[in-house]
């Protein structure tokens, strides 16, 4: 599975309901099992961003269907960026030309 590292920023819809963060939580958990996938650690962060979480999916077509339902919820705006491990780093730059 290929991993994703998710920069969110809450709306102002999902601001005003900060309350019930822990309940969507768990749902976008259940979400990301629905499509093959699995949300890791999630942290609130200060600064440019309000949460980081670290996902797998099996593909980019089951990571943009998670960013792109969650984005539909109203609640939070997704950055989304696919990370290699250093394992793999090392793989990469050995093999180029």
């Amino acid at each position: 599975m290929a991993t994703y590292i998710m920069l969110v920023n809450y709306t102002e819809q999902g601001i005003k309901a900060i309350k019930d963060s822990p309940r969507r939580i768990d749902g976008v958990r259940v979400l990301a099992e629905k499509l093959g996938g699995k949300m890791g650690d999630l942290y609130l962060t200060m600064g440019a961003y309000d949460i980081v979480a670290m996902t797998e999916f099996p593909d980019a077509e089951a990571a943009a269907k998670f960013a792109l339902t969650l984005g539909a919820l109203g609640n939070v705006r997704t950055t989304t960026l696919q990370a290699f491990p250093e394992d793999q780093l090392r793989d990469i730059v050995s093999r180029l030309p």
